[in-house]
């Protein structure tokens, strides 16, 4: 059998299937729930449910979720029913990404991360690393299961695919290409342009111009600090922007979030695991996991003095100089505290 029948087969005796993700989801976690959902309801006639666990702060992603109408009920709010089948999509049990203990059997995981997680009592598992996007093995399934598409699942499948895969250097292959292929001609290409080009928040300039102002460079990594930071997920925002800097090869953004330190990396190096980095640096202080050039983490604070802090950020640097075998030296300002003075003079 083929993985997308074994999949729907373990669900035959299902009364409901309830799709969750990883917090704070992002479009590849919300388009794989929304395409397997559609498998799900078109295939086996079952009701369904998409969750979110925590807020969805990015604005493009916030675009999605409006622009598609996918209205994700919060997982704290879910009432649950016996008979329900809970499906993991772009994430992995244990690995410290979700906030809800779940409330129903854990039927699926569907993911594409080399995040370890605990599959051992999963039923079903489908796991491959080797893709771009979890979009992308949804779309396998819904291709394999002959199952039409919909305008609105088309574009959020080949939205996911593309936050995913459009990064440098590229990770993708051969499979995602064939997604991407599959799904353009039946996407919204005016709803994709407005989601790309989602308007930006006021709080977006705040935390940029923070980050700008409180970035040090350490040789080929540039660390931004951000605190507090609005939303957990513009330590990625900053991420993404402060990496194309020609002098660094990894950039890294670490802020606070009500009492967690939320950390964010981005490598513009082929074969960089930022994964494996990250969770090296982070080790027993709090959990990470991400991909090749990619990673987020996130560490508990035991105190949110300001002392505290500082001597946790002054750790980490000393952790990720050392993981990146850079010399243990002062960090150059990415802007000089002078330009900064000057600049603040009417």
């Amino acid at each position: 059998m083929r993985r997308s029948d074994r999949f729907l087969t373990g669900l035959q005796s299902a009364g409901r299937v309830v799709f969750v993700s990883h917090v704070q989801p992002d479009p590849d976690s919300l388009g794989s729930m929304l395409g397997l959902a559609h498998l799900v309801e078109t295939r086996l006639g079952k009701p369904t449910l998409i969750t979110r666990d925590g807020i969805i702060s990015r604005a493009e992603n916030r675009a999605m979720v409006e622009l598609l109408h996918l209205d994700p009920t919060p997982i704290e709010e879910v009432e649950w029913e016996p008979g329900d089948a809970v499906v993991m999509v772009d994430s992995q049990p244990n690995t410290g990404r979700h906030t809800c203990c779940n409330r129903a059997p854990l039927y699926a995981v569907i993911d594409h991360h080399e995040t370890p997680g605990d599959l051992d009592d999963v039923p079903f598992a489908d796991v491959r690393p080797s893709l771009g996007a979890t979009c992308t093995l949804v779309t396998k399934y819904l291709a394999e299961q002959d199952v039409p598409l919909t305008e609105k699942v088309a574009t959020a499948l080949l939205y996911g695919i593309e936050t995913e895969v459009t990064g440098f250097p590229r990770e993708a292959g051969p499979d995602d290409d064939k997604a991407l292929i599959l799904l353009y001609p039946q996407a919204d290409k005016d709803l994709l342009a407005q989601i790309r080009n989602a308007r930006l928040p006021h709080s977006h300039f705040e935390c940029l111009l923070q980050a700008l102002q409180s970035s040090f460079i350490y040789d080929r990594l540039i660390i931004s600090w951000v605190n507090p930071l609005p939303q957990p997920e513009q330590a990625a925002e900053v991420c993404d922007f402060m990496v194309r800097f020609d002098k660094v090869d990894w950039a890294v953004c670490v802020g606070v979030v009500n009492e967690s330190l939320i950390l964010s990396v981005r490598t513009c190096k082929e074969n960089g695991k930022a994964g494996d980095m990250l969770r090296k640096v982070v080790g027993e202080l709090g959990k990470a996991g991400g991909h090749d050039r990619r990673a987020g983490g996130c560490i508990p604070l035991t105190s949110c003095s300001l002392s505290a802090i500082e001597e946790l950020q002054a750790e980490l640097r000393r952790r990720f100089l050392k993981a990146l075998k850079i010399e243990d030296v002062r960090g150059q300002r990415l802007v000089p505290l002078r330009e900064m003075l000057q600049n603040l003079q009417p």
